[in-house]
């Protein structure tokens, strides 16, 4: 009775959760300024890819001008007519 009663309680990892939304990206983030588009409150220039970028938890103005790596989420319905995609940042590191 025992022996069932300790195979029944066997332990199962659950399989980790896989975003395909979620993105990191490394480059030097700017206050947004003038723009053709209108989202957003910085943005990160990654080579040759702009990202417009807000955050929930984060004050991104500590590290404007600054090379960093984030990481977030794109966000439903951006790109808005050519624009950057919308990236909601949740981790900053500075480079």
């Amino acid at each position: 009775m025992v022996s069932t009663a300790v195979a029944g309680c066997k332990t199962v990892k659950p399989k980790p959760v896989v975003r395909e939304d979620v993105v990191e990206i490394s480059g030097k983030l700017e206050k947004l300024g003038m723009s053709t588009f209108q989202y957003g409150t910085h943005v990160l220039h990654a080579g040759d890819t702009t990202y417009a970028l807000k955050s929930d938890k984060i004050s991104l103005d500590q590290y404007v001008d600054k090379q960093v790596k984030l990481k977030g989420t794109k966000e439903k319905g951006y790109p808005i007519e050519a624009g950057p995609d919308l990236i909601n940042v949740e981790e900053v590191t500075v480079k």
